[in-house]
């Protein structure tokens, strides 16, 4: 005897089974597949390593066509699934806007960075890189390109269309990030990607800062941007990924160092990006609007010598943003006064001259006094999330071309909060800062 299974509203109908057939045999068939006229507001998640073909042609041909990077073509769960085809199509719809451009997403921002460099360069190339890089994309460039064979040189970010100088026969990147990592320097990005064209060199951008919102990177002549959708695409502090973005001509290389070095993301990770990025306009606007009130109080304080944030008159590159960026984001620093930061604490003696050891023990102490314990302003090193975040900034081993001349800075992350809450955590900072001693 034999038994007609029956199909549920939606699901295709299975064969009919032998009646004896073993469960263990049955349970690995049952419910593997379901067709549904249901519509979901979200894309379902796809999870899977093994991918399946009816037929040994049909696995070649989509083989053939997973090794040319076609879209969509995928043999095995590291080339790609539903969720994670979606996601890649969706990143460079919305990063490459009006520009022909392919996607490749990997399990952080700074393997994005580094994906994208072995994708583009080999030993003997020359690389100019802006000296107000993520700490760690300098240390990638310092460490396994150097022994790789790769040299690198940092230029100082307000060279603009100068850089064409620094030029060589062999330098195939240029690597920009404006608005610099602390520091906050917009860069003249088309000067920049116009020189490295005319030299053949391939022109690379971290647009973590204004991105996807505020900037539009292929319009100012950038070859590759590198996302770190670990922030502001995710938005909520709980998933770690980053992405390339390339112009279409660029493809190949980026995906063949995609699969040549097993990079991939699984599909949970690709879905909770998919679901930040539906609510990303509202809430980079409201990072925007709050740092901004946040950063203009900053501005007035006695203890601020300047707050660094493009989107404000008084910052030096804040013509480049106006021209090149239509909105800013939550991330910004500011300068504290050394002087405010020496000052005695009530009833503490003052510094005699000559005592470094002890000037700096006194700033530390303020500046932990500043940023622990507040309220809304956690201490953590990311930033992108909904949360508000502080950190007093270490740039000495992060600058070469021109070293930091200030005083001590202090990056803030400008969450979702109410603006008139952080401002109010801030000035209880400002007040534990004055009397630490």
């Amino acid at each position: 005897m034999t038994t007609d299974t029956t199909s549920a509203p939606g699901q295709r109908s299975q064969p009919a089974r032998p009646e004896h057939e073993a469960l263990a045999s049955r349970v690995t068939e049952i419910a593997r597949r379901f067709d549904t006229r249901i519509q979901t507001a979200n894309l379902p998640v796809h999870r899977a390593s093994t991918v399946l073909f009816d037929t040994l042609d049909d696995a070649a041909v989509t083989s053939a066509a997973t090794i040319a990077g076609e879209r969509h073509a995928s043999t095995y769960g590291t080339a790609g699934t539903p969720t994670t085809f979606a996601l890649m199509d969706a990143l460079a719809e919305i990063e490459g806007r009006g520009h022909a451009c392919r996607a490749a997403v990997m399990p952080s921002g700074l393997s994005a960075i580094a994906t994208a460099f072995f994708a583009y360069l080999k030993a003997g190339d020359h690389v100019l890189m802006s000296d107000s890089v993520y700490g760690p994309a300098r240390t990638f460039a310092q460490g396994i390109l150097t022994r790789f064979g790769v040299e690198t040189t940092f230029y100082d970010p307000a060279l603009g269309a100068g850089i064409a100088a620094l030029m060589r026969p062999n330098t195939r990147v240029v690597y920009l990030e404006s608005p610099g990592s602390y520091t906050f320097e917009v860069q003249d990005v088309p000067a920049i990607c116009a020189a490295a064209r005319s030299h053949g060199a391939i022109s690379m951008i971290d647009n973590a800062w204004a991105s996807p919102v505020f900037s539009r990177p292929f319009d100012w002549g950038v070859d590759v941007s590198l996302l770190p959708l670990t922030k502001y695409w995710s938005g909520h502090a709980d998933v770690l990924m980053g992405a390339a973005v390339v112009r279409e001509e660029l493809w190949k290389p980026l995906w063949v160092a995609v699969r040549q070095s097993g990079i991939c993301v699984g599909g949970d990770d690709a879905f909770l990006i998919l679901r930040g990025l539906r609510t990303i306009d509202v809430r980079m606007r409201r990072h925007q609007d709050s740092a901004l009130d946040v950063a203009r109080w900053l501005a007035r304080r006695p203890e601020v010598a300047r707050v660094l944030h493009p989107a404000l008159e008084s910052d030096p590159g804040h013509a480049l943003w106006r021209r090149d960026f239509t909105g800013s984001s939550g991330l910004f620093s500011f300068e504290l006064r050394r002087d405010v930061l020496l000052a005695p604490a009530p009833g503490e003696a003052a510094l005699t001259s000559g005592a470094a050891e002890h000037a700096d023990a006194r700033i530390a102490r303020k500046l932990a006094a500043l940023s622990e314990r507040r309220r809304f302003f956690r201490i953590g090193y990311s930033w992108g999330g909904y949360e508000s975040l502080i950190m007093p900034a270490k740039i000495s081993a992060l600058r070469t071309v021109n070293p930091w001349p200030g005083g001590p800075l202090v990056r803030l992350h400008i969450g979702l909060e109410d603006s008139a809450d952080l401002i109010g955590d801030l000035e209880a900072g400002f007040a534990a800062m004055h009397a630490a001693g």
